[in-house]
């Protein structure tokens, strides 16, 4: 189970893609809080019952949905990656168990997936859950960056399968810069990045205000986000592509409502929404620093002796890095980087460089790469080994699960 700060990936280990992909939203019934007897909606006959409040949410889809209505508040119970509400998180879980993946708790083992730098207090708090409210057999918890790696595994790019790498998590809530030694993130040196996918969606909805278009709804912008949106080598450039072939360039994202259709022109926004993570004054006047100097920060930082794998080996993991190109353009950029520092370092060395391999890679399994690496290592044979059980909880408490034993990998 991946769960995430917008959309929680559920699955079975071995698959090669998640059973189910959904919002991380939980709508909890407004009347059990109230102490209302009974309320309209067809399923809350169950709050009217006493001591059956607790059963009275939805998750995912349907809790959007059901939102819409006045008997339901909607929330996420996960912000910036960490979980803020546990007693919703554990509603969140029971019906992704029971009524999603439908499989026995007492019977399977647990790969659950956690950000970089998560308080030690937070996975106590998950195994307790896990342990004492769902009986689990068996309990894991892995560092999202670490499944990313694996997941790159899938590339042919990737010769050496140990790991080492850099890997850039951009979700929706937030974007990660984290360098990965041997299966050990380097803690000291982690940078996240105030900007993702929900800050390109919100981009975008204000250059459709801008413009005064048809449709300016977060729903609107997130499509054209996923449809149209690419990173262009060279913004100037690109202006003036578009104003050169207007036709090639300029589209329409035509929005299917029930009484009529609207369309809506899309225009700069193209290629501008993504340029947000390498020009982010265009966005913002808070945060001003290029993804591509973040990632040679972050390398720079990390100990000498693992910095060339580090740049060789730069992963792409999370949805918020599927635009096209984009690992090109990065990769090009923290080249350019690299070499200046080199030059610089020659001239004041006089001695020649045997140079610095950068390489950014993409691949098939980038958008769930999270959830597919933990797929791919909880398949193992060892992964059994590597868990907790409830014997060895109860044994010892939940402060067991402070740490894990890394994966040997082949």
């Amino acid at each position: 189970m991946d769960n995430g700060t917008g959309l929680t990936k559920l699955g079975f280990a071995g698959n090669d893609s998640p059973s189910y992909v959904f919002p991380t939203a939980i709508a909890t019934s407004t009347a059990a809080s109230k102490g209302a007897k009974s309320s309209t909606s067809a399923n809350s006959f169950l709050s009217s019952k006493r001591g059956l409040e607790d059963l009275d949410f939805f998750i995912g889809d349907e809790a959007l949905s059901a939102a819409t209505g006045p008997n339901y508040s909607l929330s996420y119970p996960i912000r910036h990656g960490q979980i803020e509400n546990w007693d919703h998180m554990e509603r969140f879980w029971e019906n992704s168990i029971f009524k999603y993946l439908r499989c026995e708790p007492e019977d399977h083992y647990f790969l659950l997936t956690e950000p970089p730098l998560n308080p030690p207090e937070n996975r106590e708090s998950t195994a307790e859950i896990m342990f004492e409210t769902f009986n689990c057999a068996g309990l894991y918890i892995a560092v999202q960056a670490v499944l990313a790696l694996a997941a790159s595994w899938t590339s042919s790019k990737v010769q050496d399968r140990s790991l080492t790498g850099t890997v850039i998590d951009s979700g929706d809530g937030v974007t990660h810069v984290i360098p990965v030694a041997e299966g050990y993130v380097i803690g000291g040196a982690i940078k996240n990045i105030p900007l993702a996918g929900r800050d390109i969606t919100l981009f975008i909805q204000s250059l459709l205000r801008d413009r005064g278009e048809a449709d300016t709804s977060l729903q609107t912008a997130e499509k054209i986000k996923q449809q149209f949106c690419y990173v262009c080598p060279d913004i100037v450039k690109e202006f003036k592509k578009f104003d050169q072939y207007p036709q090639e360039k300029f589209a329409q994202y035509i929005v299917e409502t029930a009484a009529r259709s609207k369309t809506v022109d899309v225009g700069y926004e193209r290629f501008l929404a993504p340029e947000i993570f390498f020009n982010p004054e265009i966005f913002s006047s808070d945060y001003l620093t290029p993804l591509p100097t973040v990632v040679d920060q972050v390398v720079q930082s990390s100990p000498i002796d693992v910095r060339k794998k580090l740049y060789k080996n730069i992963v792409l993991s999370g949805g918020s890095t599927m635009f096209k190109d984009f690992g090109r353009r990065l990769q090009r950029d923290i080249k350019s980087l690299v070499n200046e520092r080199i030059e610089i370092s020659e001239k004041l060395s006089g001695v020649k460089s045997t140079g610095v391999e950068v390489q950014v890679i993409s691949h098939k399994r980038q958008r769930n790469a999270v959830w597919f690496g933990g797929s791919l290592l909880a398949q193992t044979a060892e992964f059994k080994s590597y868990c907790y059980t409830k014997q060895d909880y109860d044994e010892y408490g939940p402060s067991i699960v402070r740490n894990f034993s890394l994966f040997s990998v082949p």
